[in-house]
């Protein structure tokens, strides 16, 4: 790489926004911006907090000594679009309203592009956006539910995923399009994917926390003892809701989503802490497993990665499940901000095609299905 191509990142967060400074392929700075919960409280909708988080990180820069003078791209998270393919896109209008607007799905990561175009206004530079949670590439299988009202939809964790599966790839001397791979997303949401030739055709809908159980989502539930527990009277519908995306999982069970503290109350003794945490581990093999089956058994690797994959009680356990599978590739933690990073020097080093977001779902529905009575408008459910 003959350039030295210099790519702020921004990460929005709940109550933090992460942002980090790439020369090339070298993180020459990070940190977590905190925004004060009291002043997120004020704002009575996500798109309020622009001016708060804008404020913030620039503080935050200033009192680094970090400059964005010079800058060639801001790369951001971004969310609330339409179905999309994976890649890189540059921030054009369309993507900046229907992110900013919270059109498909309310999270603070939909700020990302309108806070970098805001800061290169001011300091110049490309805007991109790589990977959003919004990549939808799954086969027509994976959507099919048992009611004709209800699809799957494909939410997870493509960011982190897909720049594990390029790396991997690279590192075998091929690339993302010539394997077949699965990756399990281990954090505060956990997504398994299964990537072939470069898209990842079978997911989980981690967001709505559907798949494992998760350390702060619900995952799979059984449907009719979920409909009389909506029905009984004791719920509202954002209870319900939260409980299953927010305040599920190990969470409900144990009252802690740290992985870290469960482990160590089952080193103590805790037997119910050991089965909740076993049987999430259970869940976590069997997806996995499920992946492989949707590759019909042509599998180059299993990767293990996020936050919790950190964990050698959890890994080792997960791997006497599935290591017949394929090898296991270990990569704790996460790459978003170095994928953020990287799929803006590829698009700008003409490595990878860019791509213009329409604000067009890439899935519109079934070609070969028959009519059904949308009278009781059957899209709300989804």
């Amino acid at each position: 790489m003959e350039k030295c191509y210099k790519v702020f990142v921004i990460n929005p967060g709940s109550t933090s926004t992460k942002v980090a400074m790439f020369e090339n392929d070298k993180k020459i700075f990070q940190t977590n911006v905190d925004h004060p919960v009291e002043e997120l409280d004020q704002c009575k909708e996500i798109p309020d907090q622009l001016p708060l988080r804008l404020k913030t990180i620039k503080q935050a820069l200033d009192d680094a000594g970090v400059s964005l003078e010079g800058i060639d791209a801001i790369a951001a998270r971004s969310g609330s679009l339409a179905g999309l393919e994976g890649g890189v896109y540059r921030v054009n209008d369309k993507l900046l309203e229907d992110s900013f607007t919270n059109k498909y799905v309310k999270h603070p990561n939909s700020l990302g592009p309108t806070i970098a175009k805001k800061l290169t206004e001011e300091y110049g530079g490309e805007v991109f956006c790589v990977n959003p949670p919004d990549v939808d590439e799954l086969c027509d299988y994976e959507r099919v539910s048992g009611f004709h009202e209800f699809v799957r939809m494909s939410r997870s964790h493509p960011l982190n995923q897909k720049e594990n599966c390029i790396r991997y790839a690279e590192s075998q001397g091929k690339t993302y399009e010539e394997m077949n791979l699965i990756v399990c997303h281990l954090g505060g949401g956990v997504s398994i994917g299964a990537h072939r030739k470069g898209k990842m055709f079978c997911v989980n809908d981690a967001i709505n926390g559907d798949g494992p159980m998760a350390p702060t989502r619900a995952g799979w539930l059984p449907a009719t003892a979920l409909v009389k527990m909506c029905f009984s009277g004791n719920y509202t519908e954002n209870e319900i809701m939260n409980r299953i995306t927010k305040k599920g999982g190990l969470t409900d069970h144990l009252g802690t989503a740290d992985a870290r503290e469960i482990v160590k109350r089952i080193n103590e003794g805790d037997k119910y802490a050991e089965l909740i945490y076993n049987a999430f581990i259970y869940q976590i093999a069997k997806a996995v497993g499920g992946c492989a089956a949707a590759l019909k058994g042509d599998v180059d690797a299993v990767i293990l990665t996020g936050g919790i994959a950190y964990d050698e009680y959890l890994t080792s356990r997960l791997k006497e499940y599935i290591s017949w599978i394929a090898p296991i590739v270990d990569v704790p933690g996460e790459l978003e901000m170095e994928g953020l990073a990287a799929g803006a020097i590829r698009a700008m080093e003409g490595l990878e095609e860019t791509k213009e977001y329409t604000g067009i779902p890439v899935w519109s529905g079934f070609d070969c299905a028959p009519e059904f009575d949308t009278s009781k408008d059957s899209t709300k459910y989804y």
